[in-house]
């Protein structure tokens, strides 16, 4: 009797967890459709119809892995901002400077505006998005983190080379020392600015205002406007 109910709790066990692992695979299913359709399409494409369309299910199967549309698009957004971290993170260069480091994770952000025009658009609608929910908030955030991070070195650094203050500047920017206010304001104004220049350049708005054929230089001058200006190389 006891290897009986021994085996039908294993058996019962058994099936839950190939059960779970199911709901888990459709969930992901879902996932991945929406990312490949906004890729393709654009956000505007994202209906629950087509998404269930692409993942091979019925209309109805994403409420039952996603209660709102919303749900369902952050988890799609969450993958975009999961991207962009790893696009950065292959990228950056730790034995650089702030600045240098900032110019790159500029760079990398307006190529992945470029190339991932759809999901871009997506992840920073937080009109249409739940962002604290399914880890939205803890993918995106510290991306903004991290760049007022950096800020936070390279406007020390400057203040150090122009007014000789080394030990304030070290106190400031220590190794359990967060971001500034400040830095966190001037980071938002130099997020808002790479934004304004991806947008304006898909758009072809600032190709037609300046003239310019690269939006390097427009990088070069909010970096300047926002840090100061980069100091000569040697």
């Amino acid at each position: 009797m006891q290897q009986h109910e021994e085996r039908d709790e294993h058996d019962n066990n058994e099936d839950r967890e190939d059960r779970e692992d199911h709901e888990d695979g459709l969930r992901g299913r879902l996932v991945r459709a929406g990312v490949e359709l906004v890729n393709a399409d654009g956000a505007q494409a994202l209906s629950l119809r087509e998404i269930a369309r692409r993942a091979g299910v019925s209309h109805g199967a994403p409420r039952r892995y996603f209660p709102t549309h919303l749900d369902l698009l952050s988890a799609i957004a969450r993958q975009g901002f999961a991207e962009l971290a790893e696009r950065l993170s292959e990228e950056d260069r730790e034995e650089a400077g702030a600045r240098e480091r900032i110019a790159i994770l500029a760079r990398v952000y307006l190529a992945y505006a470029g190339t991932r025009r759809g999901m871009y658009e997506l992840m920073f609608r937080h009109d249409l998005l739940e962002s604290g929910r399914l880890g939205l908030r803890e993918t995106s955030l510290p991306l903004f983190a991290h760049l007022a991070e950096l800020v936070d070195r390279a406007t020390n650094a400057g203040r150090d080379a122009a007014t000789n203050t080394g030990r304030d500047a070290a106190a400031a920017t220590g190794p359990n020392a967060g971001p500034s206010a400040d830095a966190a304001l001037r980071a938002g104004a130099l997020w808002a600015n790479l934004h304004g220049i991806a947008q304006l350049w898909h758009w072809g708005s600032l190709r037609l205002a300046t003239g310019g054929t690269d939006p390097a230089p427009l990088l070069d001058a909010a970096l300047d406007a926002h840090l100061g200006p980069a100091e000569p190389t040697p």
